[in-house]
């Protein structure tokens, strides 16, 4: 599907659902991670996100369209277009829209290893770090002793 497309498929669920015309564009963006979709306000534009097309299909895609939709279209009325807003949520019943998207992927990302090991000449209290340290200028924390790298 094409951004051109997806935005015919965008006009179109905004008149059938929403009784209201969709004057924007809609476009794939591929960099969003954790979410299907969003909706930008300052161009209102609606961007969508294509592995959550590819993976759950067009019913969630739909989904995904009408929940943006809610926000668009209070933004542009001057109501409340927040997730919290009384107004939003009462437009997402109305419409049939999901409050959340399926889940794309696991949000827990791995901790990376601790790369660098220094140890106390004196004491030898050992030390992990993530980034590289310069032994020369930094001294043991407990009895100022020399560093030395592991």
């Amino acid at each position: 599907m094409t951004n051109e497309e997806l935005t015919g498929l965008i006009k179109e669920i905004s008149l059938v659902s929403f009784g209201k015309p969709f004057r924007h564009e809609g476009v794939f963006n591929s960099r969003l991670r954790t979410t299907g979709g969003r909706y930008l306000l300052r161009s209102h534009n609606i961007e969508i996100n294509p592995s959550s097309y590819e993976k759950f299909g067009y019913a969630e895609l739909e989904g995904i369209i009408k929940h943006e939709l809610c926000h668009y279209h209070l933004h542009i009325e001057g109501r409340g277009y927040k997730h919290r807003d009384r107004d939003f949520r009462e437009l997402l019943k109305e419409t049939g829209s999901p409050r959340f998207c399926s889940t794309l992927e696991n949000k827990t990302r791995r901790r990376p290893a601790m790369a660098y090991n220094y140890e106390c000449v004196t004491c030898k209290t050992k030390y992990q770090r993530k980034i590289r340290m310069n032994t020369d200028r930094y001294r043991c924390g407990r009895c100022s002793g020399k560093l030395t790298m592991k």
